[in-house]
């Protein structure tokens, strides 16, 4: 999902193109505009992922704190393409198709991995509130959702709800290091959804493998005018844009400097094709490994659980102090897809989401919108 997609510029990049961009990299990090009565970046991204509160009270109360961790979920340009809504102890979530990406996700595949996405993060939330989740995919009265039906049951998987609001998908170099043999062993004993399937790949040999596909996918989508085009209506270049849409995919959050519009979209183009498909390729690179995450069947049910079973692996990484980022280039490419299937020896099984991790520094977190405009 391209929330989490490498983006812009490396800092490097940045300081060389010209002496225009050295002056720009004596701004500070974050630009003095600000929205919202005064409210700075780090205010709004402090409140965003604030710790998951389940105080004795309401189920109403509960069920709204539940639908704001289901916001928390990765979505593919940040876009937030869901809607939510509750009466009594059922909960709906549904895409919302004002906010598809047409080029990117032409499908909708990614838009229903989100949703799977936030619906584990619900889940979780309500296990961890006391609550069982019933959960029944596209029922009559909601042909494009899910309905989630809460009953009052023990507490369960604190240790996952409070990863919801330490999960970041963290778009950086990592470290290199491998990870712990107990680490890496309970990430692969996760529990699948039916139909669900990972590959890992941990060798330099895999990786560098893997990487060539990145690159492919990489240069396929910046030659493309159409998705640079869409990927440019998500940028949010500075703290102001962000902090006026609480959406899209922030510079500061991959590492890039902040800059006006005009100026970030000049230097994107400056990138290029292959500047992002050597960029993709070193991040990987500088992982500890890469996951495929597959699927049995390729329609909406296989989507949502791909993402549940994502979300489950990004919390019990987050738990464990494992940084996770996103190069679904290839898998996003049609063309590559297939010839991923193929090469890999998946067989039946259909690439969902390529995702790296390892360790490295938290980054910037984006932000999401309040609860009053994914309500309906």
């Amino acid at each position: 999902m391209a929330e989490e997609s490498s983006f812009i510029f490396s800092r490097r990049e940045f300081l060389g193109y010209s002496a225009a961009a050295a002056a720009l990299a004596m701004l500070p990090p974050a630009l003095a505009a600000c929205a919202g009565g005064g409210e700075t970046y780090e205010q709004a991204e402090a409140a965003t992922w604030r710790t998951a509160q389940f105080d004795e009270g309401e189920m109403q109360a509960h069920v709204r704190e539940f639908i704001r961790c289901a916001t928390l979920a990765p979505n593919g340009h940040n876009a937030q393409a869901w809607q939510f809504s509750y009466q009594g102890d059922t909960v709906t979530l549904r895409p919302d198709f004002n906010r598809r990406l047409a080029v990117v996700d032409p499908d909708d595949r990614e838009l229903y991995i989100s949703l799977g996405a936030a619906l584990e993060n619900l889940a979780v939330a309500a296990g961890a509130a006391g609550y069982t989740a019933g959960v029944t995919y596209f029922p009559d009265t909601e042909p494009d959702g899910v309905t989630v039906r809460l009953t009052a049951a023990a507490a369960t998987g604190t240790e996952l709800a409070a990863a919801i609001s330490q999960r970041q998908t963290t778009r950086s170099a990592y470290d290199g290091r491998p990870l712990a043999g107990e680490d890496l062993a309970r990430l692969q004993a996760l529990p699948l959804e039916p139909g669900a399937g990972l590959h890992w790949f941990a060798s330099g040999d895999e990786l560098e493998s893997l990487a060539t596909w990145v690159m492919q996918g990489d240069r396929a989508q910046y030659a493309d005018g159409a998705f640079v085009g869409e990927l440019v209506t998500w940028l949010r270049f500075n703290d102001a844009e962000a902090l006026r849409s609480h959406d899209g995919l922030y510079a500061r959050c991959s590492g890039n400097p902040t800059a006006p519009r005009w100026v970030g979209r000049m230097f994107l183009a400056l990138t290029g094709a292959e500047g992002m498909a050597k960029q993709d390729a070193e991040k990987l690179r500088s992982s500890s490994g890469a996951v495929l995450f597959v699927s049995a069947a390729d329609d909406r049910h296989a989507w949502v659980d791909t993402g549940r079973v994502y979300e489950r692996f990004a919390l019990t990484a987050a738990h464990l102090g494992i940084q996770t980022a996103f190069l679904n280039q290839p898998v996003e490419v049609s063309s590559l897809r297939a010839q991923m299937q193929t090469d890999l020896a998946l067989g039946d099984a259909y690439p969902q989401l390529l995702v790296r991790y390892g360790h490295a520094a938290a980054m910037p977190r984006s932000l999401r919108r309040p609860l009053e405009e994914v309500l309906v």
